[in-house]
């Protein structure tokens, strides 16, 4: 992460100096390398650092961060959007620089992930990353036992797959928990947030001025925050699998809905039809950002073993750039009135998108919700069907002893 951070700094150096397209585009594609390391690895770090009761809030608190980033970069470009010199787009580029400022010295003194240094046999080292994570105030936790747990779940996840190959995480049990982490990062586009990111153009073609489109995208930007808030309301009260299921379905609604507006709005355009476009898509971000955006990072970091984690994470974000980029090509074709110019009839596109991610939810994503790595490894083994993962006892014996034999 350090590493990443430092190469960013150079990276914005060529974008914010760039003296034509061609050098612009070539920062721009650079800033990506790192980037994509920013997408895989706080997701992972922070579900290895957390205890069971904190892993659901960590891992969702990383989506917070990128609602909160949107909407700074929005506020930004709202800021610069009457400028005509060339500070127009050098300084949204250079406010990136003060990020790795702040989070290198930050990153310096933070531990290294008791999961990893277990994968590599360095035992006491993880040990003692526990005992810093852990207030002395906590009495009821027993670091000993959770080590023990790291160690069993490891040797038992070598014993059956030791391969850590990325081809591993298409063999065996691990083929099924490779879908579903690929299936559920995909959901991300098929729910409708090509339509949320275009969401200032996509205003402006619905009937609403450019400054009113910027307003409004900020406002969804912020209520995305609240919904991020909320989420964590949520986390205690309902499993995983509920609430993104759910989410999915009143997603389709709303995406449904935003169709319906289109079709009068094509015909007659009208302001009350463009605010009413405007407002739905609010209300989906503030849906998206309660749910299904925070658990798409829960999920994916609980459901891979752990010895395959960060390979399984990485390829369910290739899935999601593949996605996005078919997406990207889509949607401005679809908004373009001179192109497709199906305006907010384009809801009906992404409705039928929430239907799909509606029907692998209900088969394929199972409920992680209180379960260790070692009970899901368990879970998954047996083959239970993702409807049942809740209500299925789990002997954790099974994970220490195989085949009559001690294991650890």
């Amino acid at each position: 992460m350090i590493a990443g951070l430092a190469i960013t700094i150079a990276f914005i150096f060529i974008t914010f100096f760039a003296p034509s397209l061609a050098v612009l585009e070539l920062g721009q594609t650079l800033f990506g390398i790192p980037l994509g390391l920013f997408q895989t690895t706080p997701v992972i770090y922070a579900l290895e650092i957390s205890p069971l009761c904190l892993r659901a809030y960590l891992t969702n608190y990383v989506n917070f961060c990128w609602a909160f980033g949107q909407i700074i970069a929005t506020g930004i470009l709202r800021g610069v959007l009457n400028m005509d010199s060339q500070w127009a787009y050098r300084i949204p580029f250079a406010v990136q620089w003060v990020w790795p400022v702040i989070l290198i010295p930050l990153l310096y003194f933070a531990p290294e992930s008791p999961w990893w240094l277990v994968r590599r046999g360095r035992i006491e080292e993880a040990r003692e990353v526990v005992k810093r994570l852990t207030s002395s105030k906590n009495i009821h936790f027993d670091i000993e036992k959770n080590i023990a747990l790291m160690v069993v779940t490891t040797e038992h996840e070598r014993t059956v797959n030791a391969e850590t190959s990325y081809w591993a995480c298409f063999q065996g049990t691990n083929l099924r928990r490779t879908i579903i982490v690929i299936g559920i990062y995909s959901i991300q586009t098929l729910n409708g947030n090509p339509l949320r990111g275009y969401s200032t153009y996509f205003l402006e073609q619905a009937g609403l001025a450019t400054t009113q489109a910027f307003n409004m995208t900020i406002v969804g930007f912020a209520v995305a925050i609240v919904g991020g808030f909320f989420s964590w309301v949520l986390l205690p009260l309902f499993g995983r699998r509920t609430i993104y299921f759910w989410s999915l379905v009143l997603m389709f609604l709303i995406m449904v809905l935003v169709g319906a507006l289109g079709v009068p709005q094509a015909e007659s355009p009208k302001p009350t039809y463009a605010w009413a476009i405007g407002s739905l898509l609010i209300v989906s971000s503030f849906l998206y950002n309660c749910s299904i955006g925070p658990l798409t990072n829960t999920l994916c970091s609980e459901l891979p073993s752990a010895l395959l984690r960060s390979k399984s994470i990485v390829l369910a974000r290739w899935s999601y750039a593949v996605t996005t980029i078919v997406a990207s090509v889509l949607t401005p074709y679809q908004l373009n009135p001179t192109a497709w110019n199906w305006s907010a009839k384009t809801g009906f596109f992404w409705a039928g998108g929430c239907l799909i991610s509606i029907v692998f939810t209900y088969f394929y994503v199972p409920e992680p919700k209180d379960r260790t790595t070692a009970e899901l490894d368990i879970l998954f083994e047996r083959k239970v069907p993702a409807r049942r993962f809740s209500k299925t006892p789990v002997d954790l014996t099974e994970a220490i002893y195989g085949d009559g034999e001690k294991m650890v």
